[in-house]
């Protein structure tokens, strides 16, 4: 039976930043396990939005970080072939009177005392960096220049080939079914592919976290949660890869949109999802009404795209916890098993100093940042990480 120092279960952009940094910090021995291949689960529906905008501060200080290793890829990941797929656009945020003002209005002061890049704009300085859209209605706009968005899965990709240049051992096609234990403490998997020994277990599992409820005591609290993203193409007005990323708090679904390529926008909403009862990454429909729906709101904010015809449309599955923030760190009664699921869309942003501090973790090393807000006892002792827009947008 061989034997690990390590054992990383999940290979999307999560797993895989762990299993680099595992190296990185000077891991010897690592396994990183997938059902399926490396970026082939959510991380491939990821929309790819980078920014620092968060209503919760802890989340400022991950993404704040993660910012700093996308803007210099290539050398952090020691791989001068390495692409994060990498857009500096920008990234814009912008609410009408009403209840979303004044958390907004928070927020920014919030990035700012954390010495993010920030810019307040007026709706004609928002319509020059955006013009195909109309800020009639804006009463508070916030930019960040140092944003914008990049590829996630390819960013996946990067981590695990320099994780395997450092040593990882990086098995495809082999489903994890069950932790080994002695006692309470954690001594390896089982696997479709046979038993694998270790000292250590760091579960990257995203929506199908839920099946650690049967290996361990306790209950995960996670849901899988489908979202609809739709590619609209405007001949007349174009959404440009120089334009900024556009997050639309006045909008009945608080729409995000970005360029994506050529003529077309990408659009979708950041409200509750559809619930599923079983893990699940396989497309799902998006309806005619929900494109209607959809549309009438994008036309609000960008006149052009009234007569807009959907080049495409897809859906992302969501690992939601019951605050919409992820749970990271020691399983507590659990020896050995460390865990980092919960991300309700925001894996991608976060990733590269989620990995790190996992890693940092499991192996014993002090973390970059505190792991106690994300603790999974925060839904017991009600300390939870909510956001100030409401559940399902910007946390």
């Amino acid at each position: 039976m061989e034997k690990f120092d390590v054992i990383v279960i999940g290979g999307g952009v999560i797993g895989t930043s762990v299993a680099f940094h595992l190296a990185h910090f000077g891991a010897k021995s690592v396994l990183l396990l997938d059902r399926v291949a490396v970026g082939a689960g959510t991380t491939s529906q990821s929309s790819g939005i980078l920014r620092t905008h968060y209503s919760v501060r802890e989340n400022v200080e991950l993404a704040r970080r993660s910012w700093s290793v996308f803007n210099d890829f290539a050398a952090y990941v020691e791989d001068e072939e390495a692409s994060c797929g990498i857009v500096r656009c920008g990234y814009m945020i912008s609410a009408s009177e009403g209840d979303k003002l004044e958390p907004l209005r928070a927020s920014l002061q919030q990035q700012e005392a954390q010495q993010v890049r920030l810019e307040y704009l007026t709706p004609a300085q928002a319509r020059e960096l955006l013009p195909i859209a109309s800020f009639d209605d804006a009463a508070l706009i916030g930019y960040e220049p140092d944003a914008g968005f990049a590829d996630a899965t390819m960013t996946a990709m990067a981590f695990a080939k320099s994780a395997r240049q450092k040593g990882v051992k990086l098995r495809e096609g082999v489903n994890v079914t069950g932790l080994l234990k002695q006692g309470d403490r954690v001594i390896g998997v089982s696997t479709t592919e046979g038993d694998f020994l270790c000292g250590t277990v760091v579960s990257t599992q995203n929506i199908w976290a839920r099946e650690l409820s049967g290996w361990i005591p306790g209950e995960i609290l996670v849901t899988p949660e489908r979202h609809a993203v739709l590619a609209l193409e405007c001949t007349t007005a174009p959404y440009t890869s120089a334009m900024p990323v556009f997050k639309d708090l006045a909008s009945a679904g608080m729409l995000y949109y970005r360029s994506y390529g050529g003529k077309q926008m990408l659009v979708s909403e950041g409200v509750l999802g559809e619930s599923l009862v079983q893990a699940d990454a396989t497309q799902g429909d998006v309806s005619l009404d929900y494109v209607v729906e959809v549309g009438a709101q994008v036309a609000e904010r960008f006149p052009a795209y009234d007569t807009a015809g959907l080049a495409s449309s897809w859906t992302g599955v969501y690992d939601v916890t019951p605050d919409w923030n992820p749970v990271l760190g020691r399983m507590p009664g659990v020896e050995g098993l460390i865990v980092g699921y919960g991300f309700s869309g925001h894996g991608f942003k976060l990733s590269p100093t989620v990995g790190r501090i996992l890693a940092q973790e499991a192996l014993a090393l002090p973390t970059d940042v505190p792991l106690a807000p994300y603790s999974i006892e925060r839904f017991t002792t009600g300390a939870l990480l909510t956001g100030k827009y409401g559940l399902g947008a910007v946390s």
